[in-house]
């Protein structure tokens, strides 16, 4: 039975997921040297921003299959490291958007009008209504940083607030900025004229201190500053100087460089400042979202299932996976099949998306492809995650192509292996129902269903040798389960595949070759 280890406090609804597959067990509050210890025990491991997922971690975790972070950010995880060894690593991107974007929404208002610190006045029992004067959001200008899910939510929301929203982010089109109700302009346009910035991207080294003191000398002496994104966004010590020095108006921050935060001159700010300990995703709500969604991933990937928000399996994302599964076991028995045909090494595979599936993105079809064809020599050790880079460090080149053209099916996929046997090429499509059929090998059209075991044979198609090869079989013991022949024209060339209930014993396939007409014989497992 399958292992996993919970290493940081998750919702109980997440740990009753898991163990519908798995053993589970939750320690928590482990050290470094605590987790690389323990580690190879577990076949998964779910975690939320206490646990550090390093390289030496991952190397530790033999058995590892999957990561899973019970949030958005994965910036506690060493994901090349993860990548490099086949794990999967999956978050969970929408569970806490709402609970994320009404933080902020909150920190604005609370920033707005001076809230915490009105309410520490009360409770010291003084009543300084004078003191707390504050300021309307309406009609003043927001500029967001990042329109994602969280992002975009707090640009509806302040919109539906009378507010005027200016947005920068290099991934969406103006387009969808102005159908969001925001104007796409660069960054320094966005500081020098938003009242209000909010932060909604993620920690890497292009925005490492995208706040900093260079930046908040162009902001107006009204700008007030959100991030509950991620810490190091803001330089934090400059961004206190500049509060200090009425560059800006104020700051609400629930993220920082250092947490629990340590010594800081943030602190020394009184109500010009909001701070919160890490509070974006801090609801019940979202919690259980999170918990759940990640749960039932590492249920999925144990379960040997593709799992729908894997961070490090390029375009795999929960929309395209959504269309495309049906197709991915398609492209994963295809590349099993082309590969026990071609035999010997493999340096090219080609993959060509026909008909409707040429309108759909290739590269999850690919890595399903390459999978299927790396399968049989590296076994469980390949999947999603590394199928490129194992078959880039064995020379295999892919090369792509999209036929619109229809043919006998909708919509279907055609693999072709060249190595050092020669060529062999495979197409498959999909029925109404979702059954696979192998519909082409080698260019002779069959139509028949994949099986655990199948005898393909290249013959001349002439009386007498589907007898001999039933009867070989039949002498065997060997059951016969169906069978077809593929043929060009009369008394040319013929493929004929055989279903078997069994395995081929041991030299079968030796006199099998031997028979008259026999060009060429071979078995698959699948």
């Amino acid at each position: 039975m399958s292992k996993v280890l919970v290493s940081d406090p998750i919702a109980e609804a997440g740990i009753e997921i898991l163990s519908q597959v798995a053993q589970v067990d939750v320690k928590t509050g482990l050290s470094p040297e605590e987790l690389v210890k323990i580690i190879p025990e577990y076949d998964a491991l779910m975690i939320r921003s206490g646990t550090r997922v390093t390289a030496e971690v991952i190397d530790a975790g033999t058995q590892l299959k999957i990561i899973g972070r019970a949030g958005v950010g994965v910036d506690n995880v060493d994901i090349p490291a993860a990548t490099r060894r086949g794990i999967v690593v999956v978050n969970s991107p929408e569970g806490n958007t709402t609970a994320a974007a009404e933080h902020a929404l909150a920190m604005m208002m609370s920033l707005s009008r001076h809230i915490p610190a009105a309410n520490q006045s009360v409770n010291e029992n003084r009543w300084e209504r004078k003191k707390f004067m504050g300021t309307e959001v309406y009609k003043k200008t927001l500029g967001v940083v990042g329109l994602g899910k969280i992002g975009s939510h707090v640009a509806g929301v302040a919109k539906a607030m009378g507010m005027k929203l200016l947005a920068y982010d290099p991934f969406i089109s103006a387009e969808r900025a102005e159908q969001l109700g925001c104007r796409l302009v660069d960054l320094d346009l966005l500081f020098s004229e938003a009242d209000y910035i909010t932060l909604h991207v993620p920690r890497t080294p292009e925005t490492t201190n995208l706040i900093n003191a260079e930046v908040l000398g162009k902001m107006k002496p009204t700008t007030r500053i959100i991030n509950c994104a991620r810490g190091g966004i803001v330089d934090e010590a400059a961004l206190a100087e500049a509060v200090r020095e009425g560059k800006i108006a104020g700051a609400a921050l629930d993220v920082f460089v250092d947490e629990p935060l340590k010594e800081s001159p943030l602190r020394d700010l009184g109500e010009k400042v909001i701070l919160t300990p890490h509070l974006g995703a801090s609801t019940e709500e979202a919690q259980v979202n999170v918990a759940v969604d990640v749960a039932e991933q590492i249920r999925d990937v144990l379960l040997d299932l593709p799992a729908r928000s894997a961070v490090n399996i390029p375009g795999l994302n929960p929309n395209v996976l959504e269309q495309l599964k049906p197709y991915l076991k398609l492209a994963e028995t295809l590349g099993n099949l082309v590969s026990q045909i071609a035999g010997g090494r493999i340096d090219r595979l080609e993959v060509r998306l026909q008909g409707d599936l040429a309108t759909s993105q290739s590269q999850p079809i690919v890595l399903a492809s390459l999978k299927g064809l790396l399968s049989q020599a590296l076994r469980e050790r390949v999947n999603y995650v590394n199928a490129s880079i194992e078959a880039k460090e064995r020379g295999v080149r892919v090369i792509e192509t999209k036929d619109a053209a229809a043919g006998d099916y909708p919509g279907s996929l055609h693999l072709a292996a060249h190595g050092s046997l020669g060529e062999h090429s495979v197409t498959g499509a999909l029925l109404s129902d979702g059954e696979i059929r192998i519909t082409n090998l080698d260019g002779f059209p069959i139509n028949v269903p994949p099986s655990n075991y199948m005898l393909f044979t290249l013959h001349r198609d002439m009386p007498g040798i589907i007898g001999r090869i039933g009867s070989l079989l039949g002498n065997f013991n060997v059951n016969i389960a169906s069978m077809q022949v593929g043929r060009k024209i009369v008394r040319g060339d013929a493929v004929m595949v055989l279903s078997l209930d069994d395995p081929l014993p041991d030299g079968i396939l030796t006199e099998i070759n031997q028979i008259p007409g026999i060009r060429d014989a071979y078995t698959v497992a699948l």
